[in-house]
């Protein structure tokens, strides 16, 4: 008993932590090597000049009369993306759709998931179930689904029409207000369950002791509840207005030629206008714009929640 070695308790409880960085390991090396070589290849072909051919662009190192080789690469589409106005009008209007969006979302999810929190636990089960059904089917047949709602001889103005509401059938379809409630039936999930785990694992003792000290219900709830769940918050957020920024498919099925998102003018550039230089960079601001805004808000979320 005096010979037997008895490990060291910071060994102990550091070995997990190793054991998650090797596991870790081989996901972080995928997405190094092909995720990485995809975007260094994307922002090659941002610095390159359009041209007739296959590829669409020029090679970025080219010989020179001399036979050396040069880098042949300009800014000319960056400064396209700042100065021309139809670039600039297409990304302000995706922020705007984007955060119109998100924040719909969240005074839709934030209740739905603490309702859920608050249930029991088989009907905790079956309502997350509920939540993910949607993604059982085709997110293109769903979005084509509401065009057909929502058009002039759709569901909606005829139940309109027949309950007397209306005496025209209303423009529900192509515009932006069916492009926000495309987004947010179709990302409602992603804020939802982020939220519902956080809320999940909030110790009950901490609302209680809030109440032992005087705080009312929404007093508590809002210096407790909201504070311990804002990574959850964050990281919903995150995954609504992020992918929402590029969508493509419900502002070309519900949005129609009136509504300018980032998405179509990329699509636009890569498949109509054969302008791959454009789309690259357009790829390449787009994702700067995401990590330069998103880094200081999952810093600042994560540090309120942890000393909340």
């Amino acid at each position: 008993m005096d010979g037997a070695h008895i490990p060291d308790r910071g060994t102990r409880r550091r070995a997990p932590r190793d054991i998650g960085a090797w596991l870790a390991l081989p996901p972080l090396l995928w997405l190094s090597v092909f995720l990485g070589c995809a975007l260094l290849i994307v922002a090659g072909v941002s610095l390159t000049d359009p041209r007739i051919g296959i590829p669409p662009f020029a090679p970025l190192l080219q010989a020179d009369e001399a036979g050396a080789t040069v880098l042949n690469a300009d800014l000319e589409r960056y400064i396209r993306l700042f100065t021309d106005s139809y670039y600039v009008a297409s990304l302000l209007s995706s922020l705007r759709i984007a955060a119109t969006a998100t924040l719909v979302c969240l005074l839709l999810g934030y209740p739905l998931a603490y309702a859920i929190s608050k249930a029991g636990p088989r009907l905790q089960i079956v309502l997350v179930l509920l939540v993910t059904v949607p993604f059982w089917t085709s997110f293109l047949i769903r979005i084509y689904a509401w065009s057909a709602l929502l058009n002039s001889n759709g569901l909606v103005n005829q139940v309109l029409l027949a309950l007397g509401l209306i005496e025209t059938p209303l423009p529900l379809l192509y515009n932006e207000g069916a492009v926000i409630m495309g987004i947010v039936y179709g990302y409602l999930p992603f804020l939802v369950l982020p939220i519902y785990t956080v809320l999940h694992r909030v110790d009950p003792a901490l609302v209680e002791a809030a109440r032992d000290l005087g705080a009312g219900p929404w007093r508590a709830f809002l210096r407790v509840t909201v504070p311990v769940s804002l990574p959850g918050i964050v990281t919903g957020c995150l995954l609504v207005a992020v992918p929402a920024l590029g969508e493509f498919v419900v502002p070309e099925l519900l949005g129609g030629s009136s509504t300018l998102m980032f998405g179509r003018v990329l699509w636009d550039e890569t498949f109509h206008n054969r302008d791959w230089p454009m789309a690259a960079a357009m790829t390449v601001m787009l994702l700067v714009l995401v990590l330069v805004a998103t880094r200081p808000l999952q810093r600042l979320a994560f540090q309120r929640g942890g000393t909340a």
